[in-house]
């Protein structure tokens, strides 16, 4: 299978797969519905498949690229350079508050797979910068962003991700739309940050530390897989069932937990 696609040789360790499916690129285009005015962010935008139609629509475009062949090719494109800010960084470690002055970005991206998880939780930390994101990934990603308490991909990622939005798949996407094809299938998410959380904690780094402690031991009932941070009796005092297993738990209730630990200042 060639990894060349329009004079460009995908790279594995950036987890390169290009978008050329006109119809999914329209689709995607369509769910973002980018208009003129906004605060429009692009991770990984490559070459360019989802970067031209949003930019033929706006007067300006941010866009974070890692490899800096593609960034050196968005910054010399013929037709939309004079739109692009290009920023040539790793996302995972950039400031998208910088990019947020007096106006909320709408992010986008066509993420890579090797890197989705880890990202998703440092976008989360700028929530409060951001009014929505549309996102593609391997769909066992998006059902994990949008799974809910007793679903067998429920985990620290839905978690977390209930806490900082709403999560809905918009966009499906099959491997035969990229080039090289990917061995998964993939779907695009929405992602749209609360106004206001849904529960009230104390810190989200509690909660963070609890939900991810829960589910490292996902089999196991809370009561063991938590006795580092909370008694089976307190646990009954908050009026959840110690017998219980991580991905039964709801946010609702994780936060209760988190509040407790925090209060007892064992985190």
């Amino acid at each position: 299978m060639s990894r060349t696609y329009l004079g460009h040789t995908a790279r594995k360790r950036f987890g390169q797969n290009f978008l050329h499916d006109e119809y999914v690129i329209d689709q995607i285009v369509s769910a973002i519905d980018p208009k003129r005015g906004e605060n429009l962010l692009e991770i990984g935008p490559g070459l360019g498949a989802l970067t031209e139609p949003v930019a033929e629509i706006v007067d300006r475009l941010h866009v974070i690229e890692l490899d800096r062949d593609l960034a050196k090719r968005l910054r010399e494109h013929p037709f939309i350079q004079s739109k692009l800010n290009v920023i040539e960084q790793d996302a995972l470690h950039f400031d998208f508050s910088s990019l947020a002055n007096n106006q909320k970005l709408r992010v986008f991206g066509n993420l890579p797979y090797n890197i989705s998880t880890p990202l998703m939780f440092h976008l989360f930390s700028f929530a409060n910068y951001v009014e929505d994101m549309h996102f593609m990934l391997q769909l066992e990603v998006v059902k994990r962003l949008c799974a809910t308490h007793n679903d067998s991909l429920y985990g620290k990622l839905s978690v977390m991700s209930q806490y900082y939005c709403s999560a809905q798949a918009v966009v499906m996407v099959p491997p035969s739309a990229f080039k090289p094809a990917p061995k998964v299938d993939s779907a695009v998410v929405r992602l749209v940050p609360h106004q206001k959380a849904p529960v009230e904690v104390h810190s989200v780094d509690t909660l963070e530390n609890v939900v991810g402690t829960a589910f490292n031991q996902r089999r196991k009932t809370i009561r063991n897989s938590l006795k580092n941070l909370i008694s089976e009796d307190s646990l009954e005092s908050l009026g959840i069932d110690a017998q219980r297993r991580a991905q039964t738990l709801s946010l609702n209730e994780f936060a209760h937990i988190a509040n407790w630990v925090y209060e007892a200042g064992i985190d």
